[in-house]
C-alpha cells in the first residue's frame, strides 16, 4: 500500500514538471485559448448590449454577463482543462506496450496525470480569481458555497477525464478516435452553458439538460 502511494506521489510530480517545464508553451496551450475565448465573449456581449441602453437579457444586464462568462471561465480551467490526447495515439501506434514496464498500470498512470495537471489547474483559477476579486470584478462568495462550488467542479473534471479516457480507449478498434474526441467536446461545451447561459436556451431543451452530466 505505501509502495502504491509513492509510485502515485511521484507520477503526480512528473506530471506537474511535464506541464510546467516549457512555461511559454504552457502558458499558449493552457491558459492562452481560455483567455482569447473570453475576450472574443467580452467584445461580443459588449457589442449585443451597446446596441440599446439599459439592455437586459433573460434578466442579465451587461455587468451580470460579463461576470458570468468569468465565473464560465475560472470553472472551465478547473474543469475541463485536462485533455489525454495521446492515449488513443498510444493505442493505435502501439506505444502502449511501454507501459508494460512500468511499476504501474495504465489506469492509474493515466490518473495520477490528471490529478497533476488538476492541483496545478486549482491553483491557476485561484490565481484568476484573486485577479477578478482584485480589480472588483466580480464578489466573493462564502466560503462554504466556494467549497460547495470546488468540490462540484473537481467531480465534473474527473467525469471529463473519465469520459475522454474511455472514448480514447476506442482507438482498440477505430483507426481514428480525434474526430469523435473534438465533436464530444464541442457539444459539451456548447449544452453546458459555457458560450451562452442556460436562462437564454429554450424551456424544453433545458429541461432535457437537467437531466444530463
Amino acid at each position: 500500500m505505501k509502495s502504491n502511494l509513492a509510485k502515485w506521489i511521484s507520477t503526480i510530480k512528473i506530471s506537474w514538471v511535464k506541464y510546467t517545464a516549457y512555461k511559454l508553451n504552457f502558458f499558449l496551450t493552457i491558459i492562452g485559448p481560455a483567455l482569447v475565448f473570453f475576450f472574443v465573449k467580452y467584445n461580443l456581449w459588449s457589442s449585443i448590449y451597446k446596441s440599446k441602453d439599459g439592455l437586459v437579457i433573460q434578466g442579465y444586464d451587461f455587468e451580470q454577463m460579463i461576470q458570468y462568462h468569468l465565473w464560465a471561465f475560472i470553472i472551465a480551467l478547473v474543469a475541463s482543462g485536462f485533455a489525454s490526447w495521446n492515449l488513443s495515439d498510444d493505442i493505435r501506434l502501439g506505444r502502449i506496450s511501454s507501459y508494460l514496464v512500468y511499476p504501474f498500470n495504465f489506469w492509474e498512470f493515466h490518473t495520477a496525470s490528471w490529478i497533476g495537471f488538476q492541483c496545478l489547474q486549482i491553483l491557476i483559477s485561484s490565481l484568476v480569481l484573486g485577479l477578478a476579486i482584485a480589480f472588483n470584478i466580480i464578489a466573493l462568495p462564502s466560503p462554504q458555497i466556494l467549497l460547495t462550488g470546488l468540490v462540484f467542479t473537481t467531480f465534473v473534471s474527473l467525469f471529463w477525464f473519465s469520459l475522454q479516457y474511455f472514448s480514447g480507449l476506442l482507438s482498440f478498434w477505430l483507426e481514428e478516435t480525434w474526430i469523435l474526441r473534438v465533436i464530444l467536446t464541442i457539444i459539451a461545451t456548447f449544452l453546458s452553458g459555457a458560450i451562452i447561459p442556460l436562462d437564454l436556451f429554450p424551456s424544453w431543451l433545458v429541461t432535457i439538460l437537467n437531466f444530463t452530466p
